[in-house]
């Protein structure tokens, strides 16, 4: 049977690697039916909409989703973010944000190999607060940060649930306990709750900004690494630039539950710089696609695409895009 997903391009340079991703996806045999969404920045220029309801429920039908990028400059900051990217995430309760990082940073010789479980439904990121006074020279602005113990948990606990598949079997909690000492404390309480059923694997803790430093100095020490919504987001980037560039780096939104369809999607940015150049690297979205056919249990195709990333490969973004799929084919 064929896997339903749906497929939302976006803009800039989103629909360009999303169409590589769907192609290399049908070089390693998996059959899927696809369904396209037109959102993003453009589709609320033209016409006001960012995220209906009727769409979204229409969204819910699918297996899976597969995002390109969204975001244009004429659209001021966190309009799309929060309409459309978050909204899907609160909606849809996509609940873990999972990025794996494998590459040779600067200064290194040998490869590392981890990955990042962010919390991604609370934190800074649900809105809670506001401006008092706006414009004035007494502007008061408050931006709460929401941890539950159900969102701190059930992020933990998948983050050892997948370290016990992988050969470390370690998990690093991040945070900053030493002054965000109401969440962190949640934070740390949990994770030494839920590391006390999984005695089989090892744990630390760093605070978010001595694990920056040891991205750059030290990603050997990792394996798997758990921590909130805002401190991920910030980490994986820097996952990113130390793993050979933003380029490369893919991510999965997901709802482990499977209430609801979870998404996929390259972290680069629609980058309207380089859009119709064929300049954009596809290879972060077609690392994406691998991540959505490990969930569809499509694992042997999803190793093969992986595999068939593991050499660079020069070009325009169809060509990349053709010597990737040429590959897994072969």
């Amino acid at each position: 049977m064929a896997h339903d997903i749906a497929v939302i391009g976006g803009d800039g340079i989103g629909p360009e690697v999303i169409a590589e991703a769907l192609k290399v996806v049908e070089a390693a045999g998996v059959e899927i039916d696809t369904t396209d969404y037109e959102l993003g920045g453009s589709r609320y220029l033209r016409d006001g909409e960012i995220l209906s309801d009727e769409t979204l429920d229409q969204l819910r039908g699918h297996d899976v989703i597969l995002l390109g990028a969204v975001g244009t400059p004429e659209v001021a900051p966190g309009v799309i973010e929060r309409g459309l990217l978050l909204k899907m995430r609160f909606d849809l309760d996509l609940y873990v944000n999972q990025r794996p990082f494998v590459g040779t940073a600067p200064g290194h010789s040998e490869p590392h190999d981890f990955v990042v479980i962010r919390e991604n439904t609370e934190g800074p990121y649900v809105g809670e607060g506001g401006v008092l006074r706006k414009g004035t020279p007494n502007e008061v602005a408050t931006q709460g940060s929401v941890n539950t113990r159900l969102g701190v948990e059930r992020c933990i606990r998948y983050a050892f649930e997948l370290a016990a598949t992988r050969p470390r079997q370690h998990v690093t909690l991040v945070h900053k306990t030493n002054v965000l000492t109401f969440a962190g404390d949640l934070w740390q309480r949990t994770f030494d709750e839920v590391a006390a059923e999984f005695p089989a694997i090892d744990t630390a803790y760093n605070h978010v900004d001595a694990a920056c430093i040891y991205f750059v100095q030290d990603p050997h020490r990792y394996d798997v690494i758990v921590t909130d919504n805002l401190f991920g987001d910030i980490l994986t980037d820097l996952g990113g630039a130390v793993s050979g560039g933003i380029g490369l780096a893919s991510s999965a939104n997901l709802n482990p539950a499977r209430s609801g369809p979870s998404m996929f999607e390259p972290v680069h940015g629609s980058a309207p710089d380089i859009v119709g150049t064929g300049q954009a690297n596809p290879t972060a979205a077609i690392l994406s696609a691998a991540l959505m056919l490990d969930f569809l249990g499509e694992t042997a195709a999803a190793e093969r695409i992986r595999a068939a990333c593991d050499d660079p490969v020069d070009g325009s973004t169809a060509a990349v895009g053709d010597a990737i799929a040429a590959r897994v084919g072969d």
